[in-house]
């Protein structure tokens, strides 16, 4: 079985979470053999750790990290690495990816490039 993070920056405003769940909810949608959770580096919950543990728990054998931030900057560079470093040891039967950011993806900046253009 495999599993998806969304993972987000996390903020005290909870209205910030909207976006990141609704990309969940669609992909639930769309993959509904898929599991998916949202996870947050700061200020919001679950963190990482614990969004893989409880796909780890629900029967993910492959998770797939993706950074839903727009470029990689010193959280992405640094941190994110290491606590994916700390999932793979928490978790060493499972497969766990991280991919470059979502914003480093060529058909977001196409998207983005159309949408600011209209």
């Amino acid at each position: 079985m495999k599993g998806v993070i969304l993972l987000g920056h996390g903020s005290r405003d909870p209205l910030w979470r909207l976006p990141i769940e609704a990309v969940a909810r669609r992909i639930e949608g769309r993959a509904p053999a898929l599991l998916v959770r949202c996870a947050y580096l700061d200020l919001d919950s679950p963190d990482l750790a614990a969004a893989a543990a409880d796909l780890v728990a629900a029967g993910a054998r492959s998770v797939t990290v993706v950074p839903m931030f727009l470029g990689t900057g010193r959280h992405v560079r640094d941190d994110l690495p290491a606590l994916t470093d700390g999932v793979r040891a928490s978790h060493p039967g499972v497969d766990i990816e991280l991919r470059p950011p979502v914003g480093e993806d060529s058909r977001v900046l196409d998207l983005l490039a159309a949408l600011a253009s209209e």
